[in-house]
C-alpha cells in the first residue's frame, strides 16, 4: 500500500454526470492529479454500482492513478447503478455507443490533454476491447484482465460448442438480481424511485437470449472482437491468469493483434493481479500498467515494449487442493508467439492404453460416463475462495476412461494449448468428449491441469449443427484450455475422457457415450524447450502498491453456509452440488449504506439420467440507509430444466420497498434445444 503523501501529485475527487445525446446521464466518479497541466484520462467502465459495489476496490487503484498524473474515472454503464436510462444486454449496441461517446467527453475535458486510455477487468475488460475496435480517436491505449475475445466460445456461455450449465445460468441470474437494485437516493435524490420503476419494468432475464442461440450466429459474433483482430489500433496489454478461465483471449491477442500488443498471464484467479487474492504470488500490478500508459499516453521511454511479448507464470507441479496461497513457480518470457521454444509433440494412447492393461483385442473403448462426473471441477470462474480450485482428481478419473504416461524421465514443461485428436464412434446422432490432462503424483494424487470440451455437433464448426450418423467413424480433435506447467520427474501425464461433465456441460440426451480408437488418437502438448530462458534477464515485478482502501464494515452471519457442498442421495442416485458464490455478503460502508447480499447456486442430476439435470439460483439483497428511512429489497429465483428436445427457463423478481411489494414478475420460456 502507498499513501497518498507519497504521491507524485495531490489528489482530488468529484462526482458528476457525463450527459449522453439522447439525455441520458451516466455517473462517473473522477479522480484527478492537482495540476495546471491537462492530463490523460483512464477509464472503467462497468454496470457494477461504484459507489457501493466496486467501491473498495475502485479505492485501490483509481486514487493511484490521479496521484501519478492521470485522471481515473469510473463510470456505471447505462441502467445501472446511478446512471440514467435502463439495462440492456451485455456489450449491447448501446452500451458500446455510450462506451464512445464517454471516451471522447473525457478527451474534450479542459482537465484532459486528449488522450484516453481504457482499462478493466472481466466485463470492463471486455468492453474496453469492443470499444477499441469503435475506434474513438483519443482512444490511445488499453488495459484489458480476465476479458475474452470471443462471447461464444471463451466466456460464461458455451464451451466447445457446448451449454455452460454452471456459469451460464449462475451469470444470467446475478445479472438479473444485481440490474434490479435501485440507484442510490443518497446521489441521485428523490428521482430514485422513478428509475427504479422505470428499471424493473424494462429489465430482462439474460438467459432467454442466451439460451436461443446455442450455435455461434451473428448475436455472439457481436462484440467477439476475435471476428475482425485488425479494427483494433489502439496498443493492448492482455493481462490473464492460469486459475481464470479466460485465458486463452491472451494468447490470442499476442498472436493476432496488428496494433502493439505485450501479454502477461500469472497464476491468478479472476481477479486483479495486485488484489494478493489466492492463487498468488501478487505483483505492483499498478506500477507495471503505470508503464503502458506513460509510454503511450505521455509518450515517455517505459521500456515496456522490450519486455517478451509474452510473460507468463511456470506453474510447478504441487498436490491437489482447493486454493493455494501462492503457487510455486517462475517467471518465464517468450519473444513472439507463437514461440519458438514450443513445439508440439505427439503421444499415441495406444502404448498408454497397453500400459494400463486394457485387451487390446478390441480396437474400441467404451466411454461412459455417470452423468455425476464433474462434480470436482471446482469453480468455472474462480475468485480467490477457499473452494475454488478442483480437489484431487482420484473420484473422477475414476469415471472416466483414462490413458497415463510411463514415470517421466525427466521435466516436461508445457506452455500454450494442449489438444486431442480423436477417432471415434457414436451410435448416438449427439454426444460431447470432454478431455482432462492430470498430473498424477507417485502417491497416485491427480492433479487437474487443464481441461476441454467438444460438442460432437459442433465438430465441423461452432456455427453449425452436424448430427452424428449412428455407428459411423469420425476423426475429432479439439484445444484444452491454455496452460503453464512443469510436469516433474517420476510423476506421469494423464489423459481423462469422459462423455459427461456436470454442471460444467449441460448433458446431452444420449446417454451412450461413445467409443474410442487410442490406434488413432493422439494427446498434442505444447511442450518448452526446458533451456529455453538460458541467457534472458530475469523477469522481475515490483511488490504491490495501492491506495488505502475503503473502511468497509464486514458482519460475520450467524451461521456460516459453506462454499461448496456436494450432497449425494445413495438411495435415489441423485447428486447435488449447492455454492454460496461469496460476492459480498453484510457490510456497511463510509456513506453509511447498508447492503445484505444472500446468494445460493444450486445444481441436481440423477447419475443415470441426464434429463434430469436442473439448476436453480435464489439472491436477496437489501439496501439501506437508515438517516433517510430508506429501506428496499430485491428478490430473484432463476431455474432451468430440460427434456429431450426442449430448455425450460423461469425466473421470478421482486421488489419490495419497507414491507411492501412495489413490483413482481415471473417469466417462463421453453426454448429448443437446437445444439446442446
Amino acid at each position: 500500500m502507498q499513501h497518498p503523501s507519497s504521491y507524485p501529485y495531490r489528489t482530488i475527487r468529484e462526482d458528476l454526470r457525463i450527459p449522453l445525446a439522447d439525455g441520458v446521464a451516466l455517473y462517473a466518479r473522477v479522480w484527478r492529479p492537482v495540476t495546471e497541466e491537462p492530463v490523460p484520462a483512464l477509464l472503467e467502465y462497468l454496470p457494477y454500482r461504484l459507489t457501493d459495489w466496486t467501491a473498495p476496490r475502485d479505492a485501490q487503484r483509481h486514487p493511484w492513478y490521479a496521484g501519478h498524473g492521470y485522471a481515473s474515472v469510473r463510470v456505471d454503464i447505462r441502467g445501472h447503478g446511478n446512471s440514467g436510462g435502463v439495462p440492456g444486454d451485455e456489450y449491447s449496441t448501446q452500451e458500446l455507443t455510450d462506451g464512445v461517446a464517454v471516451v471522447r467527453w473525457l478527451a474534450a475535458q479542459p482537465w484532459c490533454s486528449g488522450r484516453v486510455g481504457m482499462f478493466g477487468i472481466s466485463w470492463g475488460g471486455c468492453n474496453a476491447l469492443q470499444v477499441a475496435v469503435l475506434a474513438p480517436e483519443a482512444l490511445k491505449a488499453v488495459v484489458t484482465v480476465c476479458s475474452t475475445d470471443d462471447r461464444y466460445d471463451n466466456d460464461v456461455h458455451y464451451i466447445g460448442g457446448s451449454l455452460l450449465a454452471v456459469d451460464m445460468h449462475a451469470r444470467s441470474a446475478t445479472i438479473l438480481a444485481l440490474a434490479a437494485r435501485p440507484p442510490d437516493p443518497k446521489y441521485v435524490g428523490d428521482d430514485w424511485r422513478r428509475m427504479w420503476l422505470e428499471r424493473l419494468a424494462a429489465v430482462e432475464p439474460l438467459i432467454h437470449p442466451w439460451l436461443t442461440h446455442q450455435s455461434r450466429d451473428g448475436y455472439w459474433r457481436h462484440g467477439s472482437v476475435c471476428e475482425d483482430y485488425r479494427a483494433i489500433t489502439a496498443p493492448v496489454l492482455a493481462v490473464g491468469g492460469w486459475a481464470d478461465p479466460y485465458r486463452d483471449a491472451v494468447l490470442r491477442l499476442v498472436e493476432h493483434l496488428e496494433a502493439p500488443v505485450r501479454g502477461l498471464i500469472g497464476p491468478w484467479s479472476h481477479q486483479y493481479p495486485d488484489r494478493g487474492l489466492p492463487p498468488g504470488p501478487a505483483i505492483g500490478f499498478l506500477q507495471e500498467t503505470l508503464r503502458w500508459w506513460d509510454h503511450w499516453l505521455k509518450d515517455i521511454d517505459t521500456g515496456v515494449m522490450g519486455e517478451p511479448a509474452l510473460r507468463s507464470w511456470m506453474n510447478e507441479s504441487v498436490p491437489p487442493a482447493t486454493v493455494y496461497a501462492n503457487r510455486p513457480g517462475r517467471w518465464v518470457g517468450d519473444e513472439s508467439w507463437p514461440s519458438p521454444d514450443v513445439r508440439e509433440v505427439h503421444y499415441g494412447l495406444d502404448e498408454a492404453l497397453r500400459t494400463a492393461g486394457t485387451p487390446s483385442d478390441d480396437r474400441f473403448v467404451h466411454v461412459r460416463s455417470p452423468q455425476h462426473t464433474g462434480i470436482d471441477a471446482g469453480r468455472f470462474l474462480p475468485f480467490g475462495n477457499a473452494s475454488d480450485l478442483p480437489p484431487d482428481q482420484r473420484e473422477e478419473d475414476g469415471r472416466s476412461v483414462c490413458f497415463d504416461s510411463h514415470p517421466l524421465p525427466e521435466p516436461v514443461e508445457i506452455l500454450g494449448r494442449a489438444g486431442v485428436l480423436l477417432r471415434l464412434r457414436c451410435d448416438g446422432r449427439r454426444g460431447q468428449v470432454v478431455a482432462r490432462l492430470c498430473d498424477v503424483a507417485p502417491d497416485g494424487s491427480s492433479t487437474l491441469v487443464t481441461r476441454g470440451v467438444l460438442n460432437l455437433t459442433a465438430r465441423q464448426g461452432r456455427d453449425r449443427v452436424v448430427e452424428w450418423t449412428p455407428g459411423e467413424v469420425e476423426d475429432v480433435g479439439f484445444d484444452l484450455v491454455g496452460i503453464a506447467h512443469a510436469f516433474p520427474p517420476g510423476h506421469r501425464i494423464r489423459l481423462a475422457l469422459s462423455s459427461a461433465y456436470w454442471p460444467w456441460v449441460w448433458p446431452q440426451p444420449w446417454v451412450g457415450g461413445f467409443e474410442l480408437d487410442p490406434g488413432h488418437s493422439v494427446l498434442v502438448l505444447p511442450v518448452r524447450h526446458l533451456a529455453a530462458d538460458a541467457g534472458s534477464p530475469a523477469i522481475t515485478f515490483e511488490p504491490p502498491e495501492q491506495s488505502a482502501g475503503l473502511d468497509v464494515r464486514i458482519t460475520e452471519p450467524l451461521t456460516a453456509r459453506p462454499e461448496r457442498q456436494v450432497i449425494r442421495d445413495v438411495a435415489t442416485g441423485e447428486w447435488r452440488l449447492e455454492v454460496d458464490p461469496e460476492y459480498g455478503g453484510s457490510r456497511t460502508y463510509p456513506d453509511g449504506l447498508v447492503c445484505d447480499e444472500q446468494a445460493v447456486e444450486a445444481y441436481r442430476i440423477l447419475d443415470d439420467d441426464p434429463l434430469s439435470a436442473q439448476t436453480r439460483s435464489d439472491w436477496t439483497i437489501r439496501l439501506e440507509r437508515p438517516e433517510l428511512g430508506w429501506d428496499v429489497t430485491v428478490r430473484t429465483r432463476s431455474e432451468i430444466t430440460c427434456d429431450a428436445t426442449h430448455f425450460t427457463a423461469r425466473s421470478h423478481l421482486s421488489a419490495w420497498e419497507g414491507g411492501s411489494a412495489v413490483f413482481e414478475r415471473d417469466w417462463e420460456q421453453r426454448i429448443p434445444r437446437t445444439a446442446s
